[in-house]
């Protein structure tokens, strides 16, 4: 039960920090003048960057390199696929027929 508690705690902190972070970072661009989407996407760059950072610092300080590279590639692999996923289902490429059937659509 202390577990589902403190996990609670921990969630709810982990919300109030992230709008603190959010309105700290949009007042600050208001008063350098900084669009706002470039301030969004920098919050979001080091957001999703954070545990990836973290975990490695970890892995790192106990010697365990093999964690900290594997957690390196397999974000990046994930990070690139679900862009190109939702890439795919916003705008799908259409395959004409005559190329459907090969297994190369160049010419050599």
């Amino acid at each position: 039960m202390l577990t589902y508690f403190l996990f609670a705690v921990g969630f709810g902190i982990l919300i109030k920090g992230a709008d603190w972070l959010v309105d700290g970072a949009s007042s600050l661009a208001k008063r350098l003048k900084i669009p706002v989407i470039v301030i969004g996407l920098t919050i979001v760059a080091f957001g999703t960057s954070a545990p990836e950072l973290i975990v490695n610092i970890f892995a790192s300080a106990q010697g365990r390199t093999e964690i900290a590279i594997g957690n390196i590639l397999g974000s990046n692999i994930f990070n690139i696929f679900f862009i190109l996923g939702i890439s795919a289902i916003i705008f799908p490429l259409a395959v004409k027929k005559i190329l459907s059937g090969k297994k190369f659509p160049f010419r050599f």
